[in-house]
């Protein structure tokens, strides 16, 4: 492929797409929300003061003035026997699949235990070592079935209520919102990219997925306390609300990205077409060393609801295809309420299926995408030629069911969302 002079991934600038709380950016103020950390600092840690607890956090737990629960907590006086760092590490200096490993934080001097891919009988040697009574889980999730600290909660919970222990969740808004959206895991199909059976896009915070797990899957019930946010409906995305944003993962460095992941991130099951690692808009950007303008032409004539998409060349600096031109698309998001990240993204595979080029990754003897969306479906049928809208309503019957189950154990309003 020619190398074209248009604009390169690293030069391309933010995009703020426009929430649904206005259809400008900017025209209403951002509205204020707490979070459980903000309501219980106010408290003075009243929930938790007096016992030994252990943390499970990550860069993101932090305040509106970007101070850490786990610093705070420690210059305040709170006893903490332990902090557990899942995926990328606890203050987030490892890349996608890394962890820090089990040492002693530099600031604090607490000891910090690597709880990434912990069993549920590792977690128990782990909080027992730490000799903890309660548990506090703050991190921010993104909202898709795939993304890993999710698994962690399920985990460190079912370990918890084994020893007997408190569980106390600080919740956070979910930035993508409340709607859920996809098919739901099946049987057979479980991994470390999607261990329990929910929709694709759950559409829950962790508050209501801790509350959601405790009811449907696990055994034992832990002693749950969900400390929840105020001024947050499921209608509010990232860029509605006032609260900072600390990049959850290397690769989602902003609320655009964790918008379009739940559905560009199927394109980590694609072998010929790059998810955008390596760029500066990882998910974002999608294209391949064997692509061109033809795919970005065909899927921006599908004329989806909610997005458009620029022609995009870009050269990953790692993961797939580094220092290789790729050809593709950039997903620009122009309105949060009509766009569903999941149905542009099949658009997007079923147009790419198309191409000569194109080819599925494979995992051993697995199809990666069919661990991604939870059974064979989607590949089969857009390998049989399935249309889009074919291909979503398949899962039209298992979405509904899903968000009746979810109704008992949400905390906010989803009218509007």
């Amino acid at each position: 492929m020619r190398r074209r002079g248009l604009l390169a991934a690293g030069l391309a600038g933010a995009f703020i797409a426009p929430g649904p709380v206005s259809a400008k950016p900017g025209l209403l103020p951002r509205l204020p929300v707490k979070t459980g950390l903000d309501r219980l600092a106010a408290a003075g840690w009243a929930a938790v003061k007096g016992e030994r607890i252990g943390v499970i956090s990550n860069p993101t737990g932090v305040d509106r003035e970007y101070r850490h629960l786990v610093d705070r907590m420690h210059a305040d006086g709170v006893t903490i026997g332990g902090v557990f760092g899942p995926e990328h590490g606890f203050r987030g200096s490892a890349q996608a699949g890394g962890s820090e490993g089990t040492g002693t934080d530099a600031r604090t001097g607490l000891t910090v235990y690597d709880a990434y891919l912990a069993s549920q009988a590792t977690w128990v040697q782990m909080f027992t070592a730490a000799g903890v009574r309660t548990v506090v889980f703050d991190i921010q999730d993104v909202g898709a079935r795939f993304y890993t600290y999710i698994y962690t909660l399920y985990d460190s919970m079912a370990a918890a209520a084994q020893l007997g222990l408190r569980y106390v969740v600080l919740d956070r808004p979910n930035p993508i919102g409340g709607r859920a959206y996809g098919p739901m895991m099946t049987d057979g199909y479980t991994s470390g990219v999607g261990r329990l059976k929910i929709t694709q896009q759950h559409g829950m915070t962790v508050g209501e997925l801790a509350r959601f797990y405790n009811g449907e899957f696990l055994t034992t019930p832990v002693k749950l306390e969900v400390i929840a946010c105020t001024g947050w409906s499921g209608r509010l995305r990232a860029g509605d609300t006032d609260l900072p944003w600390v990049l959850p993962s290397p690769n989602m460095p902003t609320p655009d990205t964790a918008v379009v992941y739940p559905g560009t991130g199927m394109f980590e099951g694609v072998s010929s077409l790059s998810e955008g690692r390596g760029t500066t808009r990882p998910f974002e950007l999608i294209g391949g060393p064997g692509f061109d303008y033809r795919w970005g032409d065909r899927v921006a004539a599908l004329n989806l609801p909610g997005v458009a998409f620029r022609e995009a060349y870009f050269t990953p600096t790692f993961n797939k295809f580094t220092g290789q031109l790729c050809a593709g698309v950039e997903v620009k998001v122009t309105d949060q309420a009509a766009f569903d990240p999941i149905r542009t993204a099949v658009g997007m595979l079923v147009e790419a299926r198309k191409e000569a080029a194109f080819s599925w990754r494979l995992d051993g003897a697995r199809h990666w995408i069919d661990l991604l969306t939870g059974s064979a479906r989607l590949r089969t049928m857009i390998d049989a030629g399935a249309a889009a809208d074919e291909v979503v309503g398949a899962w039209a019957g298992e979405l509904a069911a899903f968000d009746r189950q979810r109704r008992p154990y949400l905390l906010y309003s989803r009218l509007g969302s």
